[in-house]
C-alpha cells in the first residue's frame, strides 16, 4: 500500500450494557436489568476503521463529530485504536446505540441522538487525503456523510479502489466504485426486488440491478452464515460460501466484511479474491465471539475508566465550566455566532504566573478559550509517580475560576490529540518555549490542526517560572532566590523559582 486506507461515513457511539435479570418490574410486567458492566466502542464507520487499523494498516477516518460528550468519547476511543480522525462538524447530537444484554443475548436496544444532523464541509486536507489513499471504504449509515457533495466529488476523482457499504436511507454510490457490499435486506430494499423468488435468485437479481443502476464494478451481497454472492463481469454470479457455519453475535459483521475487502483491494487483490478474504474474515469474527472479542484493548473500556472527565466530582467554583458537556456548549455557541475557538493544554500542576500569562494571551486570540488538562494518570505517566502535586479536581477548578478560561476538558491520554480531534479549535496555543525547535513544525499538534484547517501558534512566556523547579525548591526547604516568582504551596507556605519555561 502506498497511502492510507481512508474510511468515510457516519460514526455512532455504541454501548453494550451487560447485566442480570432476577425479577420483574413491580409497576409493569417487564424484566429489570441489574447492570454489571458496560463497554463503549465506535460504531458505524468508526467500527470499520477500528477493524482496519487492528490489521496493521494506516487508517484515516473522515466522519462528522458533534460538540457533545458523545463526540468527545468517540474521539478518545478512535485515538486509542490508532485511527487518524479527520472530523467534520456535525449539527445536533452524537447518535448513540445502546444494547442491553443478558448472558450475551440482546434484551433491548435503545437508540438516542435524534434525527441526523447536517455534516459540515471537508477541509482541503481531507480532500487531499482521499486523493492519496490506497483504498477508500464508504461506510454509509444513512446520516448524511456519504451524501456530502465535496466528498462525493473527491470520491469520483480518486484513482484508488472504492468500496461502498450502502444504507437504504443513504444516497446512491458514486458511479464507478470498485465494489458495493449490501446485506440481503439492504439489497432487496435498494433494488426493489420482487418477492417470491428463491434466496439466491433474489440476491442475484438485486446485485445485478444495483450494479447497473450505480455503474459499479461489482456488487457482493452478504448472506450471513452462508457467505456472499458476487455479481461482477458476466451474467453468472460467484457464490462464496463461508468456511464454516457459526452462530453468535453478528453485530459488526458487515463492517468487518467491508473493511477486510477494502484492505485486500488496497494490497492489490482482485475483487473475487477480496470477497473471498472478506467472507473468511467475517465468518471467523462471528465464530470468535463477535465485537466483544474482536476489538483491541484500548477500545474496550468500561466503568473503571470513565470517559474523559465529566466533572462529576467537582464541587465549588467553576464546576459549570468543566467537562465535555461544558466545553461542547461553549464551542457550539461560539461557532454558531461565527466566532473563533481557541484551545491550549498542559498539566498546570501548581498554577503560577507563567501559566496565567499564557492563558491570557491565548484568550485574546479568539472568542473562547478551552483548556485541555492532563488527568492525574496522564501527568504521572509523563512526569513520574510523584506527580501531580495537585489533583485534577483542584487543578480544573483553579483553571475554571480564571476569567480568561471558558471551559476545561480533562483528558486521560499522554497527548491531547483525541481531545483536539473533537474540539476542532481554530487556534491551538502553546507557550513560547516550544518555538525553540523550529517553529510550528516542531509542535506535534500542528499536523492534527491541519486536518480541519486550524492553526498552531506560540505565545511568549514569562521568564523564571517552572512548576518542576518550584516543587524541587519546596521539597528542598528553600524559601526563595532573588529574581524568582512567589507561589503558594498546598500547605499555604510560599516558594520562589528562577527556572525558565511554564511547565
Amino acid at each position: 500500500m502506498t497511502g492510507p486506507v481512508v474510511v468515510i461515513g457516519d460514526t455512532l457511539l455504541d454501548r453494550d450494557v451487560e447485566g442480570v435479570v432476577n425479577r420483574l418490574c413491580p409497576d409493569s410486567p417487564v424484566p429489570v436489568l441489574d447492570e454489571t458492566t458496560y463497554v463503549d466502542r465506535p460504531g458505524g464507520a468508526g467500527l470499520a476503521a477500528v477493524f482496519a487499523a487492528a490489521q496493521g494498516a494506516e487508517v484515516a477516518l473522515v466522519t462528522a463529530i458533534a460538540d457533545d460528550a458523545g463526540g468527545a468519547r468517540l474521539s478518545t476511543l478512535l485515538a486509542g485504536a490508532g485511527v487518524q480522525l479527520y472530523p467534520l462538524p456535525l449539527a445536533g447530537a452524537t447518535p448513540e446505540k445502546i444494547r442491553l444484554r443478558v448472558r450475551g443475548r440482546v434484551l433491548l436496544r435503545h437508540d438516542r441522538g435524534g434525527a441526523s444532523g447536517e455534516p459540515g464541509e471537508p477541509s482541503e486536507a481531507v480532500l487531499r487525503l482521499i486523493g492519496r489513499a490506497s483504498a477508500v471504504l464508504v461506510s454509509d449509515y444513512g446520516r448524511g456523510v456519504a451524501g456530502q457533495p465535496a466528498l462525493r466529488a473527491a470520491l469520483a476523482a480518486t484513482r484508488a479502489p472504492v468500496v461502498w457499504d450502502p444504507h437504504p436511507r443513504g444516497p446512491a454510490a458514486v458511479p464507478g466504485v470498485r465494489l458495493v457490499t449490501p446485506n440481503e435486506p439492504e439489497a432487496r430494499e435498494l433494488a426493489k426486488a420482487s418477492p417470491g423468488a428463491s434466496r439466491l435468485v433474489t440476491a442475484s437479481r438485486g446485485a445485478q440491478a444495483l450494479r447497473d443502476r450505480w455503474r459499479a464494478g461489482a456488487v457482493a451481497v452478504t448472506l450471513g452464515g452462508d457467505g456472499a454472492l458476487l455479481c461482477h463481469a458476466g451474467s453468472t454470479p460467484l457464490v462464496v460460501p463461508a468456511p464454516a457455519s457459526a452462530e453468535g453475535d453478528t453485530c459488526g459483521a458487515g463492517d468487518r466484511f467491508a473493511a477486510a475487502a477494502t484492505l485486500a483491494l488496497a494490497r492489490g487483490a482482485l475483487v473475487s479474491e477480496a470477497v473471498q478474504a472478506a467472507v473468511a474474515e467475517a465468518s471467523a469474527y462471528v465464530a470468535a465471539g463477535g465485537v466483544a472479542a474482536a476489538l483491541p484493548g484500548p477500545v474496550r473500556t468500561g466503568p473503571d475508566r470513565p470517559p474523559l472527565d465529566a466533572g462529576r466530582a467537582v464541587a465549588g467554583g467553576g464546576r459549570d465550566r468543566i467537562g465535555p458537556a461544558a466545553a461542547g456548549a461553549v464551542i457550539a455557541e461560539v461557532r454558531a455566532a461565527g466566532g473563533t475557538v481557541v484551545a491550549t493544554g498542559g498539566c498546570f500542576d501548581l498554577l503560577h504566573a507563567g501559566h496565567v500569562a499564557t492563558l491570557e494571551a491565548a484568550r485574546q486570540l479568539g472568542d473562547c478559550l478551552v483548556v485541555c488538562l492532563n488527568s492525574d494518570r496522564s501527568v504521572a505517566g509523563l512526569k513520574g509517580p510523584d506527580r501531580p502535586v495537585v489533583p485534577q479536581g483542584d487543578r480544573s477548578r483553579l483553571l475554571a475560576a480564571l476569567s480568561c478560561v471558558d471551559a476545561v476538558l480533562i483528558f486521560d491520554e499522554p497527548t491531547p490529540h483525541a481531545a483536539l480531534s473533537w474540539l476542532r479549535p481554530d487556534v491551538w496555543v502553546k507557550g513560547g518555549d516550544y518555538a525553540t525547535g523550529g517553529g510550528e513544525e516542531s509542535l506535534p499538534e500542528a499536523e492534527i490542526l491541519r486536518r480541519w484547517g486550524g492553526q498552531t501558534v506560540v505565545v511568549p512566556y514569562l521568564d523564571g517560572r517552572s512548576t518542576t523547579d518550584m516543587i524541587a525548591a519546596a521539597r528542598a526547604g528553600r524559601r526563595g532566590t532573588p529574581g524568582g516568582s512567589t507561589v503558594a504551596r498546598p500547605d499555604g507556605t510560599a516558594v520562589r523559582s528562577t527556572a525558565e519555561g511554564a511547565r
